[in-house]
């Protein structure tokens, strides 16, 4: 984590402090506070780009817990209660939020999900906000992460979107899985469902893999009888 604040005018600082008050007093026995404040800057400055300030402390409060989370699992310093799944795409406002989205859905508590962009971008197309909220799921209060170095660490599960993200430095222990499906951002609304739909069959794939592997494995065949 490198030292440096964003300039931003005193009210969004005096807010970022008060985060910096919540997380240590989440994780000041693992981290001190100015491990915890450098990495708040630093989400900040990351989602100040291309957004109103306004809502800069209340996104970096959310980002920057996940990402002291994700470190302390990949640094061994918090249990893992639940496997830890991220979908990566290139904005992270499309293909990685429904997929998130999804298996949140399907998992429930049994998963803990993440998602990100390779070169994320402001928002959350809107057709993707429309097609999920046709199944039930709200994407109101979803926001687009860059992808970063500790929430990589910490997953468990990497599920990338295709080539588009480009490289992802996903360490050898972390299972990847590559899935190809099309892009809706900026998509027309029947276009996006077609995704949706898409994502859909694979998450539902995706959580009998990881929350019983027995059964999503092939049954052998039975010996011919003699």
């Amino acid at each position: 984590m490198e030292a440096g604040s964003p300039p931003f005018d005193p009210i969004v600082r005096g807010h970022l402090e008060k985060c910096v008050d919540s997380l240590h007093e989440e994780f000041g026995d693992l981290y001190s506070r100015e491990q915890i404040r450098t990495l708040v800057d630093e989400s900040a400055d990351e989602l100040a780009r291309g957004r109103v300030s306004t809502f800069v402390p209340a996104l970096s409060h959310r980002f920057a817990r996940e990402r002291l989370k994700a470190l302390a699992h990949a640094e061994g310093r918090l249990t893992k209660d639940v496997p830890q799944v991220l979908f990566v795409s290139l904005r992270g406002g499309g293909r990685a939020q429904m997929g998130a989205a999804l298996l949140s859905h399907h998992a429930g508590e049994r998963v803990e999900v993440q998602s990100a962009g390779s070169q994320a971008g402001a928002t959350v197309d809107e057709n993707v906000r429309l097609a999920m909220q046709e199944i039930g799921i709200d994407l109101s209060e979803a926001f687009t992460k860059p992808l970063t170095p500790e929430v990589l660490a910490g997953a468990d599960v990497v599920v990338t979107m295709g080539r588009s993200v480009g490289a992802v430095d996903i360490p050898a222990t972390t299972r990847h899985i590559d899935w190809r499906v099309g892009d809706p951002d900026a998509a027309p609304l029947d276009e996006v469902r077609r995704v949706r739909e898409d994502i859909e069959r694979r998450v539902d794939a995706l959580v009998d893999e990881i929350l019983d592997p027995a059964a999503a494995a092939p049954t052998a065949a039975a010996p011919p009888p003699e």
